[in-house]
């Protein structure tokens, strides 16, 4: 069943394992109203993974992701590598793209943003991805969800492994 402004392919694998060594960090998700909400309906607070974004070292290989979504017509690529460790949540909620939107002068123009989520292993026990309205598990690497701006989604690692995305942002 597709989801209507959610959109699914695969990116044939070109990568390796670089992804795993970069200078992850935490960061306290960036919509304190969602949080509030969902400590009130008992969520544990641990609702974001690690991150890795541009402003630090990516892989060798990064830019070949930002010329393949720059041949699908995206602007302002920015790539942002994402490490979910085992018991971490980030349920439902819709992006805010806070810092994108500074950045890039788009107050007023958010609906020309996008967003992908890059599956950069095959998936592993207990990694979960909610796109919509719709579940996804049994991903291969390579597979892509790609969504508007405000759609809602939420990802899970009930897991033993880390979960590996690559979340990619830009506008058209």
């Amino acid at each position: 069943m597709e989801t209507p402004g959610v959109v699914k392919y695969r990116i044939p694998k070109f990568w390796d394992d670089e992804f795993k060594a970069l200078a992850y960090i935490n960061e306290e998700f960036n919509d304190p109203v969602n949080i509030v909400k969902w400590l009130d309906l008992g969520f544990p607070n641990r609702f974001t993974g690690d991150m890795c974004d541009m402003r630090s070292r990516q892989p060798s290989w990064n830019n070949h992701f930002i010329e393949f979504f720059h041949d699908l017509g995206w602007q302002d690529i920015g790539t942002s590598y994402y490490r979910m460790m085992p018991g971490t949540i980030l349920p439902t909620h819709g992006d805010v793209y806070k810092r994108y939107i500074e950045l890039f002068d788009l107050r007023g123009k958010e609906t020309t943003i996008r967003r992908a989520v890059v599956f950069l292993e095959d998936w592993q026990s207990g990694h979960y991805g909610e796109y919509g309205d719709q579940p996804l598990v049994n991903w291969v690497a390579g597979d892509t969800v790609e969504w508007a701006w405000d759609q809602s989604h939420m990802a899970a690692n009930m897991g033993f492994t880390p979960r590996y995305t690559l979340q990619i942002t830009g506008h058209i």
